[in-house]
């Protein structure tokens, strides 16, 4: 068996600071006409996407994916809520985190598994106000210390 390429195409570093990740999962993604060229060419943005359970499905919400520039006038719609493919046994297992805990599904990472478009889809945790400055004086810190071991080695 040949390990399928894995080319990740963006990660949603807004989500890793809003939220703390407790679990991934991966998810296939249903497209249609131009979105999968368009993801591709990276032509397209989280923003403030989030994931919601309708029935027994999961729904992407609010993921922009630019028109294709190559296209005829026949285009997608650029914002339209995206449904996620995922066995049904864990939809029903994430849907008892987000009602029991409390919990919020984030899309964490779009990438390409062989030709397929994929999507990690996190369970997360809301961040508190000073939880995200722990993480920014963290980040300060690190930047600062690699800047004297760099000034230090000359």
């Amino acid at each position: 068996m040949a390990k399928e390429k894995i080319e990740l195409l963006q990660k949603n570093k807004k989500a890793y600071f809003n939220y703390e990740v407790v679990e991934d999962i991966e998810c296939g993604i249903s497209l249609v006409g131009t979105e999968v060229k368009s993801i591709r060419a990276n032509r397209f943005s989280f923003g403030d996407s989030y994931v919601k359970i309708v029935g027994n499905s999961l729904i992407l919400v609010s993921l922009h994916i630019s028109a294709y520039t190559h296209a005829s006038i026949e285009n997608h719609v650029i914002e339209r809520d995206r449904r996620l493919l995922a066995h049904k046994q864990e939809i029903k297992r994430l849907k008892r985190k987000v009602d029991e805990k409390g919990m919020t599904l984030v899309p964490t990472q779009i990438y390409l598994k062989g030709n397929l478009v994929k999507v990690r889809v996190s369970v997360c945790r809301g961040k508190q106000a000073h939880d995200k400055r722990n993480v920014i004086k963290e980040r300060d810190m690190k930047r600062d210390l690699r800047r004297e071991m760099k000034n230090y080695n000359r």
